[in-house]
């Protein structure tokens, strides 16, 4: 798969946090209201599928992915975190728990990429700060 490929998919990833995360909405019911609004030649199938296997995982394992998100965000609630900020943060560890053959440095990169797309400016130090203290505390969980 193309590194374009998956950053779309990180990028339609986060965007289907996002709205879950705004809308109340279930699983299932984000995934029918976002890929019924989208053209199906705009969709590439691989981007699609690797969006889906994230989303599923941070949802899956949302309760868990909150606790490190929280544990390394000093003072920062995630209810107080910008929306973006948060459904980024959630995308990006879910994906460093759940997909091991992808290096933590480029999960990381890719994370900051996105959000220097989508988060305010001043958002990128802390985005990369509590993506890189859960990056350790999950690869030092693999090596024991």
């Amino acid at each position: 798969m193309a590194a374009g490929t998956r950053r779309k998919g990180r990028e339609m990833a986060m965007q289907m946090l996002y709205q879950s995360d705004l809308g109340k909405q279930t699983p299932e019911q984000v995934r029918k209201v976002f890929w019924s609004s989208r053209e199906e030649k705009e969709v590439d199938e691989e981007a699609r599928g690797f969006a889906e296997d994230l989303f599923r995982v941070a949802t899956e394992r949302q309760d868990e992915i909150d606790k490190l998100i929280e544990g390394h965000s000093a003072r920062w609630k995630l209810e107080r975190m910008a929306v973006v900020d948060r459904n980024l943060l959630r995308m990006a560890t879910g994906e460093l728990l759940a997909f091991r053959a992808t290096p933590a440095p480029i999960i990381i990169n890719e994370a900051l990429e996105i959000g220097r797309k989508y988060s305010a400016p001043e958002s990128i130090n802390f985005l990369n700060g509590v993506l890189d203290a859960i990056a350790k505390e999950v690869l030092e969980k693999r090596l024991q």
